[in-house]
């Protein structure tokens, strides 16, 4: 998760909503996708940091499943990132605060635990919760200042 917060400094540092994943191989212990936002610096709105560190992370085994991964995001994700995490047969996701506006692990609908889909993910929460939701505060906080 540390490795994912330091993602999230990256984004923060360049005024990208600071969140920050990585993906880790778990036969390898590597990390094997990383990603910060850039929906702003792209002017797209896939740019997330889950989807960047899937593409990356495909794109380094040769293929779409990621079976053997663990995803550690810094924020819990949103529904496009839930379902891309459910495409990609990820196992497991551990996310540090969680997104009580947009959150689709729990906080508003919980896209990774539902039994009609074909596959589900384990999930932890709280990992340096208390970092990753400092890091989301003082970039708004600043954001609203800037805007006035």
């Amino acid at each position: 998760m540390r490795k994912a917060l330091g993602f999230a400094q990256r984004a923060f540092r360049i005024r990208e909503v600071p969140i920050g994943c990585v993906i880790v191989h778990n036969l390898s212990g590597k990390i094997i996708g990383a990603g910060y936002n850039l929906r702003n610096t792209k002017k797209n709105t896939l740019y997330h940091a889950e989807i960047i560190a899937i593409n990356q992370a495909s794109r380094n085994l040769g293929d779409w499943r990621l079976e053997d991964c663990t995803m550690y995001v810094t924020i819990e994700p949103c529904p496009m990132c839930a379902g891309a995490i459910l495409q990609a047969r990820i196992p497991r996701l551990v996310y540090g605060a969680a997104n009580p506006k947009a959150g689709a692990v729990g906080s508003v609908v919980n896209l990774l635990n539902n039994s009609a889909f074909n596959h589900q993910t384990d999930v932890k929460s709280g990992v340096l919760e208390a970092d990753c939701a400092a890091m989301m505060q003082d970039f708004f906080r600043d954001f609203r200042r800037q805007d006035t």
